[in-house]
């Protein structure tokens, strides 16, 4: 399983599989995951927080889009904000941002695992848990063709549980004398605001799928082009469908009091919300659709994570292993193992530790990946070499710049628990790098781009000769960086 020279991933993904990848990586049934978590925050406003929280995903998404631009390889924020910072920078950058990645398939096998066993009762969650587990990293291992299939499966099948749902909830909504006017849902609780900002900072984890589809740029077939309108796709269709489901599940079914339901309902709020619109048909359909999602949303999450590890293993920072590819399936088979070995860690952990996890590292990187455009659009490392336009300062400027800003707010409104244990996943990271660099006497080592990424403004030159094929005929040119600098 080593990597032989020259080795690399290979091109294979165009807009709408990549498109899908986001979308089964976000799960569009993840509003139900999280329904009862994000509603007892909230005091049932969860279509509030959703619509908080693609607002400020959709500035990140172009500053993601912007960055893929620049640098079409694996990596994610961990390759924007190395280039951007230094390697330094970037380490702790795809150090905070592995915790979520390595979290979203904990937290996906562990509501797998709790669903499945509702209809097996004496069979024990964990192994329905475990056989999920095993499964995704075998798919991993044969290839992200594969998995590119059975995701569109997944998302074709999830959304149309989604459509019969959101029939039946406006059915039950129409019919039922006492539910909330139309206006309802959006109006905020007793306490105001801020239980809705709490809530929009926990679902920054269902918008990881634009993130997830940045880290397979060394995979997709003209990554500059199709890569920053998949993440642009993935961000607003999902964000739509959230809104959608969540605004009809509250008109359906609008509980008075979140704040004393039970922690059986909290979890399962799901599943209660679909046999009260639905029946025990419809409820036991929905199970079926929710291991699905899960398990796609699982595969796209160990895939994403095992590139990251593949990534920062093959600079260097991490243990060289990570970063070599099977000879046979040309995949990172050691970093899925590992993955999958600190995936097991679903059979503990609980649903709503997870999801504020997932959230204090995926906004920690947004904001790194905002401030990332800033520095390699406006003040790159050695200086401009052309003065910049009023639309440059607009779009890497001032975008970025609320981006950064509404990401950090969202950040701080996650609770306090959350901020003690990402500061012991930062300070392990620091121990780490510390320990790498010889307590930093060394430099980190940092790909090079210099000689193969072509500058922005070959870029836009050539996008406006060729406006539809610039960023591809530019990618098609270009193989990504090394730690050292050469030539694939």
């Amino acid at each position: 399983m080593s990597q032989a020279t020259g080795a690399h991933l290979k091109r294979t993904l165009g807009v709408f599989t990549l498109t899908l990848f986001g979308l089964s990586y976000m799960a569009v049934g993840t509003v139900f995951t999280t329904y009862g978590i994000v509603n007892q925050l909230t005091e049932g406003h969860l279509v509030d927080s959703y619509i908080v929280a693609l607002v400020v995903m959709l500035f990140t998404a172009g500053s993601y889009a912007a960055m893929v631009r620049r640098y079409p390889v694996a990596g994610s924020a961990y390759t924007y904000s190395q280039q951007a910072f230094g390697g330094t920078t970037g380490f702790l950058t795809g150090w905070v941002l592995m915790l979520d990645y390595l979290f979203i398939p904990m937290i996906n096998f562990l509501i797998l695992g709790l669903y499945v066993g509702t209809q097996f009762p004496s069979v024990p969650s964990w192994i329905f848990t475990l056989a999920a587990l095993i499964g995704v990293f075998v798919f991993n291992v044969l290839g992200i063709s594969l998995v590119g299939k059975i995701n569109t499966v997944i998302v074709v099948v999830s959304v149309a549980a989604v459509l019969v749902f959101a029939i039946l909830a406006i059915k039950a909504a129409i019919n039922d004398p006492n539910a909330p006017s139309l206006l309802e849902p959006f109006i905020p609780g007793s306490v105001g605001y801020s239980p809705i900002f709490t809530g929009a900072a926990v679902l920054a984890l269902s918008f990881l799928g634009f993130d997830a589809v940045s880290t397979l740029s060394e995979e997709a077939k003209h990554p500059r082009r199709d890569i920053p309108r998949a993440i642009m796709l993935t961000t607003i269709v999902g964000g739509l469908l959230f809104i959608f489901v969540s605004y009809v599940g509250a008109r359906a079914y609008f509980l008075a009091d979140w704040s004393t339901a039970s922690d059986d309902l909290i979890n399962a709020a799901g599943a209660v919300l679909f046999a009260h619109v639905g029946g025990e048909v419809l409820a036991v359909i929905f199970v079926i659709i929710t291991v699905a999602g899960c398990f796609g949303s699982g595969l796209a999450g160990q895939v994403a994570v095992s590139r990251i590890l593949y990534s920062m293993g093959r600079d260097g920072i991490l243990p060289k292993p990570l970063g070599t590819l099977s000879k046979r399936f040309g995949t990172p088979v050691v970093a899925a193992t590992t993955v999958s070995v600190v995936a097991l860690a679903s059979l503990f952990v609980s649903l709503d530790q997870a999801a504020f996890m997932i959230s204090f590292g995926a906004l920690a990187a947004f904001a790194m990946v905002n401030l990332s455009v800033i520095r390699t659009y406006l003040f790159p490392q050695g200086g401009r070499t052309e003065p910049v336009s009023a639309w440059g300062w607009f779009r890497y400027g001032v975008l970025p710049l609320i981006g950064f800003g509404l990401t950090i707010w969202l950040w701080t409104s996650l609770e306090g628990l959350t901020w003690v244990i990402g500061g012991i996943w930062v300070a392990i990271g620091v121990v780490i790098l510390a320990l790498k660099t010889g307590f930093f006497r060394k430099p980190v080592p940092k790909l090079n781009f210099s000689e193969e990424i072509p500058s922005t403004e070959t870029i836009d030159a050539l996008s406006a000769e060729y406006p539809l094929d610039a960023h591809a005929a530019a990618a098609s040119a270009q193989v990504p960086g090394r730690a050292d600098g050469a030539q694939r």
